[in-house]
């Protein structure tokens, strides 16, 4: 840390130390807090997609139980019929029977018995039809109950699938959520190795820190003051960072889809405006990228490293103060996850 120990009143200060931990702890539950926003993002597409593909089932579900449904109002409008029908024929079965009684008790009646025939006769025609129409309507049911079964196989089918998307959706969560612990636990051990390697590098240097999971290097050592150019002093710094980070990307899976982010931030005091850089945001970035295209030639793939430029507004120190203008233009590092 570069913040000195003042007294005032005869006491010590660490309002600094504590504002500097209280950063940390800030930024670190940030980081986790975005991890874990990421990890619920794709999780969320995931199960949106097996959602989708529920709602289909269900609407073909729905569909089945509404033919279902058709076929048994008809199958009950059929029955019904064939009540009517069957007791029409019993209807006719009876008066048949009168029919003879009546033909028995007077033979000598012939124009009676004659009527009688042919009443009985007709009473025969319509049984017959009746007995047609129940033969049909028998068929008919026949083929409803064939239909109903058919139905009834495709409803258990459709609810078997269902029941199989279920479990195949609280699987694939699962290993989602195993997938990403493990991209997490692998980037982390990296992080890891990184921050070891580069404190090796800085030592006991006060003027390089971290700041949570940054390494924060003023801008002095790189470039003079509003100046985007590399100083010739600044490069053994940054060669030490290149071999770390080659040496580090060799040891990384390629399925870790990692990046060293360079950040570059200027103080709050703005730009004359007359020389090369109109803005802040102008010279953070091209500070950044600065140092991104020396890495690059010192070997650090260009797949794998970024430059962002923040102008004045990510300071570190609030106020105006030379102090506070001095902590704020900084070059930052940052081992990430794309």
């Amino acid at each position: 840390m570069a913040a000195s120990t003042r007294r005032r009143s005869g006491g010590l200060d660490y309002w600094p130390g504590f504002v500097d931990a209280l950063s940390t702890l800030l930024l670190a539950i940030i980081f986790v807090l975005s991890v874990f926003v990421m990890g619920q993002f794709l999780l969320s597409q995931e199960i949106a997609g097996r959602d989708t593909q529920l709602q289909r089932l269900n609407r073909q579900v729905a569909e089945l139980t509404d033919q279902l449904a058709n076929e048994r109002a008809s199958k009950k409008s059929l029955e019904d019929t064939l009540s009517s029908a069957s007791a029409t024929l019993n209807a006719t079965d009876a008066a048949r029977r009168r029919l003879e009684a009546l033909l028995s008790t007077n033979n000598e009646a012939a124009v009676a018995t004659q009527t009688a025939r042919n009443e009985l006769l007709n009473e025969k025609e319509i049984s017959a039809r009746a007995l047609a129409q129940i033969e049909a309507l028998n068929q008919q049911i026949t083929a409803l109950r064939r239909q109903i079964a058919a139905l009834e196989d495709a409803l258990g089918a459709s609810e078997s699938k269902d029941r199989e998307s279920q479990t195949r959706i609280a699987e694939l969560g699962q290993r989602l959520n195993v997938a990403l612990a493990q991209r997490v636990q692998e980037l982390t051990r990296y992080r890891s190795e990184f921050f070891g390697r580069m404190r090796e590098i800085i030592g006991a240097r006060p003027d390089i820190r971290v700041v949570g999971d940054r390494f924060v290097v003023p801008s002095e050592i790189f470039f003079d003051l509003g100046q985007a150019q590399l100083k010739s002093a600044g490069m053994p710094e940054l060669d030490k960072l290149a071999a770390t980070i080659v040496d580090l990307s060799r040891e990384i899976p390629p399925d870790v889809n990692w990046i060293l982010r360079v950040d570059g931030h200027t103080d709050a005091r703005p730009l004359s405006g007359q020389g090369q850089f109109k803005t802040n945001w102008d010279l953070s970035t091209a500070r950044a990228v600065s140092v991104v295209q020396y890495l690059i030639s010192k070997g650090i793939p260009p797949n794998h490293i970024a430059a962002t430029g923040f102008g004045e507004f990510q300071p570190l120190e609030p106020g105006d103060s030379d102090e506070a203008n001095r902590r704020n233009r900084r070059i930052e590092f940052k081992l990430t996850e794309r």
